[in-house]
This record gives structure tokens, sequence and C-alpha cells, in this order.
């Protein structure tokens, strides 16, 4: 761990300004910094109400305002797969007022999804701290669908080719990359049907207007518990304590898939880096309060915590190259 900085002396204090003085640096009083904020802040959900997205910063959104003295004010801009959303704030001012709570499928999937995508995720967006990881679940109707193991439900989609369907959020979400994947692995033939939300898209589910979809498990165990719908296997490495009854992906014999997203804070690309670093600091001062970070596990996500902007920042980019042979292999195109 490094030390520490040592205390300021008043001898070196003096001795800065000096130097200062000698280098024809001005020296500004710190009442002269401009302050930040001083008016009210927003966040852009690019997604409906009531998905994982829009909860789990809403739940945030409190604590942020109390660390940072001013309000926060989510707004959902919807539309285009998150893409609208996302490209607003891309293209707002740099002036620590206005964010994006993206995901995944805005920028790791989107940059290869869309061929004429109107912002790119790592030159016009600037990387301010992600919040939490979201493991997938695989969850099917029970409204006239029998299905109850993934191994049925593997036999019955290769024998209907074009049958059935699976939903998600919009194209290019990580509900409809993972749902395209896992078709792929087995070798089936299914029709996406895309929705404006993950509200939609589980009241779909619940409906049997589509036979499967992928979500957070936190948004989907009432569903398995009522017996509206089924989970049959989670995208994780151990069972949720949230599901102790539903398998790993790898208990239930399934192909492996990438089948995750993350969600994170973004500003417009020239964002000022103080102000960057101060937002960082409110979503971490969020994602430490006990009662967040209870209710981000129940929902089966959890608080992705310790992240700079700058360790962030090269995730992102990370994960547009991983992900783009996926994207090219799904076959899945937003435009």
């Amino acid at each position: 761990m490094p030390c520490p900085p040592a205390p300021t002396t008043p001898r070196r204090r003096l001795l800065g300004a000096l130097a200062a003085l000698l280098l024809g640096a001005p020296l500004m009083p710190a009442a002269a910094q401009p302050a930040w904020p001083t008016q009210p802040i927003r966040i852009v959900v690019p997604f409906g109400p009531g998905g994982g997205t829009d909860i789990s910063i809403r739940a945030m959104a409190p604590k942020m305002s109390e660390f940072l003295g001013q309000p926060v004010v989510i707004e959902n801009r919807p539309g285009a797969g998150s893409t609208v959303g996302t490209d607003h704030v891309a293209k707002s001012a740099p002036d620590g007022y206005t964010y994006v709570h993206a995901t995944l499928s805005s920028t790791g999937i989107a940059a290869t999804l869309y061929r004429n995508l109107p912002y790119d995720p790592v030159r016009d967006l600037a990387a301010v701290a992600p919040t939490i990881w979201v493991p997938l679940t695989l969850c099917v109707t029970t409204r006239n669908f029998t299905v109850r193991t993934a191994q049925e439900l593997i036999d019955t989609l290769r024998a209907n080719p074009g049958r059935y369907q699976y939903g998600s959020n919009g194209v290019g979400a990580t509900g409809h990359l993972a749902s395209a994947n896992f078709a792929t692995r087995i070798g089936a033939q299914v029709e996406h049907v895309p929705y404006r939300s993950g509200a939609q898209t589980i009241a779909a589910l619940l409906a049997g207007e589509i036979q499967y979809m992928h979500d957070i498990y936190g948004l989907l165990r009432p569903h398995h518990e009522s017996g509206q719908a089924r989970c049959l296997f989670i995208t994780a490495d151990e069972r949720s304590d949230e599901l102790p009854g539903v398998p790993t992906m790898r208990e239930a014999g399934v192909p492996e898939y990438k089948a995750y997203s993350w969600f994170g804070l973004f500003a417009p690309a020239a964002t000022p880096r103080p102000i960057v670093n101060r937002m960082a600091a409110a979503v971490e001062h969020a994602l430490a309060d006990p009662a967040i970070a209870a209710r981000m596990n129940q929902m089966g996500t959890p608080p992705m915590r310790g992240w700079t902007p700058e360790r962030f920042g090269a995730f992102v980019q990370e994960e547009v190259v991983a992900w783009r042979p996926l994207v090219q292999a799904s076959g899945a195109r937003a435009d």
C-alpha cells in the first residue's frame, strides 16, 4: 500500500508559493476555483422504466445526492437498444451535469452491432465508474409451455425450427445477445422479439408471447416462485443464494456461452477530470451503503466497488474487443 503524502507545513507552503511566483504561475485562492455541482445532476437511463438499469440507479441516486449536495434526477430515454439515450449524453455539454447509466450493450456490444453507431463508446464517452455486475438467468414461460429442464428446452427448440420466440429489451441488448448465442450454441433456430424495456419483456414472458428470455435473476425470482415462469439455469460459476434450487449453466449441461452484463456511469468525453473523479466518488459512496449493497446483492447484481475511472475506461476498451467476435458469430445486426 503506498504511503500517504507528508503533511504540508507552513514553511513548505511558503516555499511552494515562492516557486510559483518565480515560474510566473498565478496563485489562485481556493475560493476562486469554479464550484461543482451548483445545480441538479441528470442521469439518463437509456432503457424504459422498471428494468435493472433503471431500478439500480434510482436506488443509488439519494446517496449520490447526499454526497454531492445536489439533487440527482433520473430520466428514461429508451430506444434503439439503448443507443438513443447513450448518444444523447455523448453529444451533451461536458459540464458535469449530464451522465448516462449505460451497459455492456450500450458500449462493448454496440460498437460491433451497429454499422453506423452515432457515437464511439471509447472516444465519445468518459468512463466514470461501474455500478453493478450482472450475471443472467435463462427463464421460460409456463403459459402453454411445459419445458421443465434445460435439456428439455434444447430438445424442444431443436425439433421446432422457427416456431418459438425469445424476447429482450431491444436489439443489441445483452439479453438479446445472450439468447441469440444460446440458440447458436445449441443449434436451434429461434425468432427474436424486441421490447422497449425489461419490464415489458417479462410481462410478455408471463403472458406466453415469448418462450424464453435472459434477465437478472432478482427480477425473475418472484415469477419463478409464483410458478408463472421457470428459471432453468444461471450463467454464473456458482448457484445463487437467492435461487438455490436453480443450477448453474455447467450443472445444467448447457454448452457455455457469454451471458452477462454490467452497468456503469459515463459522461461526455470532454468532462473535466476533477468532476469525473468526484462523480466516481459519489458512485462509490452509494455502493458502500449497507442497505444499497444488500438490495443489489438480493437482485443478483453485486456492486462493483473500488474502481477508478482509468481502470473502468480500460475495461470498456477490453470489452469492445472481447465481444466483437461473439456479436459477429451471432449474426445479429441492428442497422
